[in-house]
């Protein structure tokens, strides 16, 4: 038996959608409803927190703020937030679906898991609607985790550590140490470290990387090591424990921490 009890996985990014694309054209057109033009860079730099605490950081980045104000007349406030969030999550329903491929590995590496004893939990930074849209599409892939928490099912989401509590509870799986939270950003690395799991961090198919698998193999190891030590740093800067590539990678971490 592992000493380790679950893992609880984030999803875009990291069990499915490799590279996280399907928020981001959905960020800049729900921005874009408001007269405000908004980059993908600026739609990425607060992913893995819920939507709505993701739509409040991009409304305090200085040039959208400085463009809402503008517009506005006034900076953006928390009721301008529900505005556009009104808007981005049905937005984001429409489109979840067609991000949904699973990472490749994520369906062997949660047999694998499986066999050792170990459960499989969920967290996401997604509305649960908005989930409801990407489970049959995981199912028929062969990915049926025994819980998940979305960002709107608690009173408070990530970075704080609830979600990976209502997942001890699921999970009946304690204490934290015995958990592993894996996910590739940094307010999902957080939720972890908060909860007080070990981390693993995802370098190559989530956010920070931002590339599809094609586009990662176009590229020159070079090029790929940069992706990967930028990823890392940040991952790390999070409180991350360990960094690997992608899920792929986890079963053979485990193996040398079982070891240990």
């Amino acid at each position: 038996m592992s000493k380790f009890k679950a893992v609880v996985f984030d999803w875009a990014g990291t069990m499915i959608d490799f590279g996280s694309f399907a928020p981001m054209g959905v960020f800049v057109k729900a921005f874009e409803a408001f007269g405000i033009t908004a980059s993908i860079d600026q739609a990425r730099g607060p992913m893995g927190k819920p939507k709505w605490d993701h739509i409040r950081s991009m409304m305090d980045d200085p040039d959208i703020s400085a463009q809402w104000t503008a517009k506005y007349g006034h900076a953006p406030t928390d009721a301008d937030v529900d505005k556009v969030y009104k808007i981005f999550v049905p937005m984001n329903e429409d489109v979840v679906a067609d991000f949904a491929d699973l990472v490749p590995g994520a369906a062997d590496v949660v047999r694998t898991l499986r066999a050792r004893g170990m459960k499989i939990g969920s967290t996401t930074g997604y509305t649960r609607s908005i989930m409801e849209r990407v489970l049959p599409k995981a199912a028929e892939q062969g990915y049926e985790p025994d819980n998940l928490v979305c960002a709107d099912d608690l009173p408070e989401g990530r970075p704080g550590p609830l979600g990976m509590y209502q997942c001890f509870v699921d999970l009946v799986a304690y204490p934290p140490s015995a958990v592993i939270k894996v996910d590739d950003t940094e307010p999902g690395i957080a939720e972890g470290v908060a909860a007080g799991c070990l981390t693993v961090g995802l370098a190559l198919s989530g956010n920070y990387a931002g590339k599809t698998p094609q586009e990662l193999a176009a590229l020159s190891e070079d090029e790929v090591d940069a992706l990967r030590q930028h990823a890392t740093e940040q991952l790390k800067k999070a409180g991350a424990d360990y960094v690997i590539d992608t899920v792929a990678d986890l079963p053979a971490l485990i193996e040398q921490l079982e070891a240990a």
